[in-house]
């Protein structure tokens, strides 16, 4: 295939350590590609007042693909405190960059795939009857809607009048809330919209109906949330009784949910929610195949896609040298950036690589040893960032 050009993001804290991890295995792997860096995160809001600046955005525009690492976010009134102090009053923001550039570019669907790896010694295990153990295999990819819901950044606090007025035509605000002196008042709209709540449960169905599953999940909230989440269930419902038909709809409540993951997860294989409860259900399958280090992510729209592990920045690991955090998860991102290009070849290869690792269990991180994240982690036995990634790649050859 032809060479590709891979925006690399690092961003901030560890990030910048696991995406270098990443490339190496690419390279290991026989991926051929020129990489290009773009500037974000944390150290351009505070300089520049911009943590996705304009000249990554057209990198991005032009190259298509990118690699992304992990940013620090803070909220409101630290974010104003670390700005450059000549950009102090001039009315620039923070938003996350990753959700900004998620709604940019229409990255509205996020796949989150778990899926267990044999050997690993944080994979979820439970008491089955007669007291024997058993390890499920969990095998399920989660669709989280990446643009819409609470992360549409359309909120206020003090909202001005005609906010606060449209707030006042609901009979359940003024039954409730018009106590509440309006200073003192803090609204984040929940935003759904019938065409991208239709583009992932689209993309949901489709990878069902691709892998041979006969239930699509919907995982919301709509005896209580019942217009957002209404909407989506009844979206789905449609969909499957007019084009889908051979595959069910399953209605599970987020909170019932999460008390599902520890009971039978190996009974969910696709999952969809929109950007809040999809956010937080991945966090909880991963907990059940090793935790953060282990999930990846895919950020794909109709012309760019970017990949990315799900955790974040952990800038308290940043320093450390030599690094000991996991990299797979960003390992996994790649793969995932594989596939999504027609690289299967190499995709199967890593993946199987990562699987071979942690099967054979003699090279374990400090999370999969179970021990503390401090500095002395290696000297009880963790390997290195960097070790992991050798181990991976000598399974390559």
């Amino acid at each position: 295939m032809t060479k590709r050009t891979i925006v690399t993001l690092p961003g901030d804290g560890i990030g910048k350590v696991v995406l270098n991890q990443a490339i190496r295995v690419l390279d290991a792997a026989g991926f051929e590609a020129d990489y290009v860096h773009g500037d974000i995160g944390w150290e351009f809001w505070c300089k520049e007042g911009d943590p996705f600046p304009l000249r990554t955005q057209k990198l991005l525009e032009q190259h298509k693909i990118g690699l992304f690492g992990a940013i620090t976010s803070k909220p409101k009134d630290k974010a104003e405190l670390e700005l450059a102090p000549e950009l102090k009053e001039k009315g620039v923001v923070y938003y996350s960059p990753i959700v900004s550039m998620r709604q940019k570019y229409d990255l509205d669907i996020c796949l989150r795939p778990i899926k267990t790896f044999k050997g690993n010694p944080l994979n979820f295990i439970r008491r089955g009857f007669g007291g024997v153990i058993e390890e499920p295999l969990v095998e399920c990819m989660i669709f989280r809607q990446n643009t819409e819901c609470l992360y549409s950044g359309v909120e206020w606090t003090n909202p001005p009048d005609q906010v606060y007025d449209a707030l006042m035509t609901h009979k359940k605000f003024r039954d409730n809330f018009t106590w509440c002196p309006r200073p003192e008042l803090a609204v984040s709209a929940r935003i759904f919209t019938k065409k991208y709540t239709g583009r992932i449960l689209k993309a949901a169905f489709e990878y069902a109906k691709a892998h041979g599953f006969d239930t699509v999940t919907v995982c919301e909230k709509p005896n209580v949330i019942r217009e957002t989440s209404g909407m989506m269930l009844k979206l789905a419902q449609e969909m499957a009784k007019n084009e889908y038909q051979g595959i069910r709809i399953q209605n599970t409540n987020i909170d019932a949910q999460m008390m599902w993951l520890t009971k039978n997860p190996e009974t969910y294989h696709v999952i969809v929610a929109g950007n809040m409860f999809g956010d937080i259900v991945s966090d909880g399958f991963a907990g059940l195949i090793g935790g953060l280090g282990f999930a990846c992510s895919a950020n794909i729209g109709p012309d760019i896609a970017v990949f990315e592990p799900t955790h974040g920045s952990a800038p308290k690991y940043a320093d450390f040298n030599p690094s000991i955090v996991n990299p797979i998860a960003m390992i996994l991102s790649a793969v995932m950036m594989l596939e999504h290009i027609g690289e299967n070849a190499i995709a199967t290869k890593i993946g199987k690589a990562v699987a071979d690792v942690v099967e054979e269990g003699k090279v374990k991180t400090y999370d999969m040893m179970k021990l503390p994240g401090t500095p002395d982690a290696i000297s009880k036995g963790a390997a290195s960032t960097s070790q992991m990634a050798d181990a991976i790649i000598a399974k390559l050859i």
